[in-house]
């Protein structure tokens, strides 16, 4: 796998072997302000608690939406880390004005990789500085996208599932330029840390990839429509797959 970034809280392969997707609805005109807060004043907190905040992001294509991905050593550790920060100084100082920015913030998908390798590669990431270098949807620096696939399984299907992807669209995904930078299932376990709610129930199975342009990513997608191999994975999901087009924030470690 591929990982273009910028050294991280941890590294190697599965650093984080439970992820959280999360997807906030941010008040109209509030995402810039949410993102001055997230990327100044909570990613310290967060990791000293003992996660992993592996990236946030613009939606390209919804205006009012923030997502982002943090990670845990495992569910015992996620309900240490999300108790530590949440009972911490840093939320208490800025949760009012953090809060204040969203309409919901429940859309959480709990994850783990698909397979002993699929997990995220910080190695070598970096964040960017703090004030002055902070990339906004229009800067021309802005020259990379993340690409989630949420892919919505048959319950019961996720390892065959997983077992195919890997064998025969992990080769087209390469063959046709995409950066593969994480794969996901959901997991099961459960919420270790109630007081903060996941989409429970859910058969998710999670494709990260990374693009140099939103224009490499549409040619990728033109060349996905014509290929005979991905289009036969695509055949059996529970509906229709969800694609998430991902600008990386400035403190973003992925991407």
């Amino acid at each position: 796998m591929n990982l273009p970034l910028n050294a991280p809280p941890k590294s190697g392969l599965n650093a984080s072997p439970v992820v959280e997707l999360r997807q906030y609805v941010l008040k109209p005109g509030q995402r810039e302000t949410l993102i001055g807060i997230f990327d100044g004043r909570l990613i310290e907190g967060q990791e000293a608690a003992g996660m992993t905040i592996i990236g946030q992001f613009r939606d390209l294509d919804r205006p009012d939406m923030f997502v982002w991905l943090r990670g845990f050593d495992g569910m015992a550790a996620r309900k240490d880390a999300l108790t530590g920060f949440y009972g911490g100084p840093a939320w208490a100082a800025w949760r009012d004005a953090a809060n204040a920015t969203m309409i919901s913030s429940d859309d959480v998908l709990l994850l783990k990789p698909a397979w002993p390798s699929a997990g995220f590669d910080l190695s070598g990431s970096r964040r960017a500085g703090l004030p002055g270098n902070e990339k906004t949807s229009g800067d021309s620096r802005l020259a990379d996208i993340v690409v989630i696939r949420i892919h919505h399984l048959r319950p019961g299907t996720e390892t065959g599932f997983a077992k195919d992807f890997a064998a025969e669209a992990v080769p087209v995904l390469d063959a046709l330029g995409a950066k593969l930078l994480g794969v996901f299932v959901s997991e099961h376990a459960e919420n270790s840390f109630p007081r903060l709610p996941v989409r429970a129930g859910e058969n998710v199975f999670l494709a990260v990839t990374g693009f140099d342009s939103p224009e490499a990513h549409a040619r990728h997608e033109a060349a996905l429509a014509a290929s005979p191999e991905w289009q036969a994975l695509q055949a059996d999901l529970a509906s229709p797959i969800e694609t998430l087009r991902l600008s990386p924030t400035a403190q973003s470690l992925l991407g």
